[in-house]
């Protein structure tokens, strides 16, 4: 049986930040679809834990300027809408957030005081390597 990673997320008029919280994550997978499905699934820990987790998210993304970038202590995703605007939650329909789903404040603006892409701080984090989510396997 599987468990669920933490989530974080946060989003832009434009974008959608997800941050999954697994470090060491081994033999990470994560597939993104155009209608807007995210999937992810690693193992991690000593006993080689399996962790998977499935968002029917609020409406459609762009995948090919989507980007990834897998650390050592997280998965940073970076979802583009397909269509620029606020989403009035993470999840499609009557679907509730899990548990394991929060809100990363640390990356939240409202709509009324947006930031720009250059105001945001990445952290140092290079998406040149593995930017697409073309490649639904990453390893």
């Amino acid at each position: 049986m599987s468990r669920h990673p933490e989530v974080k997320w946060a989003e832009r008029e434009d974008l959608v930040y997800l941050t999954v919280l697994l470090p060491d994550a081994k033999n990470p997978k994560v597939n993104l679809d155009p209608e807007g499905v995210f999937t992810f699934s690693a193992t991690a820990g000593m006993d080689n834990i399996l962790y998977e987790l499935k968002l029917n998210l609020h409406d459609k993304v762009n995948v090919e300027e989507s980007k990834i970038n897998i650390g050592v202590r997280n998965i940073f995703c970076v979802l583009e809408k397909a269509e620029k605007k606020w989403w009035t939650k993470l999840l499609r329909g009557d679907e509730k957030v899990p548990h394991y789903v929060k809100v990363d404040w640390d990356k939240w603006v409202d709509a009324d005081d947006e930031a720009g892409p250059a105001d945001f701080d990445m952290g140092g984090m290079d998406f040149s390597v593995r930017t697409c989510f073309s490649t639904v396997e990453i390893k």
